[in-house]
């Protein structure tokens, strides 16, 4: 049996595909704000002294990106013992931080919590919900391996001014 030239078989799909293509029109979005993106600031923590390649936060216009935080003791550098007191450590922290751009954590609406304990999900849990009013922001808690300085939980976050 004689085989047909691939090329017999693929013009006419060509053909076809070009044909329906020609008929599609380009559709311009417009969001109505044609003012550029606002300017981004930089912000660290008071009194940090480490020269880390991160930024504390970032503030673009209403939207504020908080960068991950573990629960250290100022006097030792270290997680303290004491579970929950590390749990009110990096929260308050990620509280301080949306305070000094004028937010709090009700304006949070994504966090991730990285913690090497599955364990230590309930006990997480019921401390950090007594940080929120009302909503609480979509979240992932997610298993991972050793933090640094032995911590156990480190917390990101999203804000967008309400």
């Amino acid at each position: 049996m004689r085989s047909i030239p691939l090329i017999i078989l693929i013009i006419p799909l060509l053909v076809i595909t070009l044909s329906a293509c020609s008929e599609t029109e380009t559709v311009e979005i417009h969001t109505g704000d044609t003012d550029a993106a606002p300017p981004l600031e930089y912000l660290n923590n008071p009194g940090r002294t480490d020269t880390n390649p991160y930024s504390n936060m970032v503030v673009a216009g209403d939207t504020v990106y908080l960068a991950g935080a573990i629960g250290i003791d100022q006097e030792t550098g270290e997680a303290p013992e004491d579970v929950e007191e590390e749990i009110r450590i990096v929260l308050d922290s990620m509280k301080e931080r949306l305070e000094r751009v004028g937010m709090s954590m009700n304006d949070l609406v994504s966090v991730q919590v990285f913690c090497p304990d599955l364990t230590l999900y309930d006990t997480f849990n019921n401390i950090y919900r007594t940080y929120f009013d009302e909503h609480f922001p979509a979240r992932a808690f997610v298993g991972s391996g050793p933090l640094l300085r032995n911590g156990r939980f480190e917390v990101l976050g999203t804000a967008i001014r309400q």
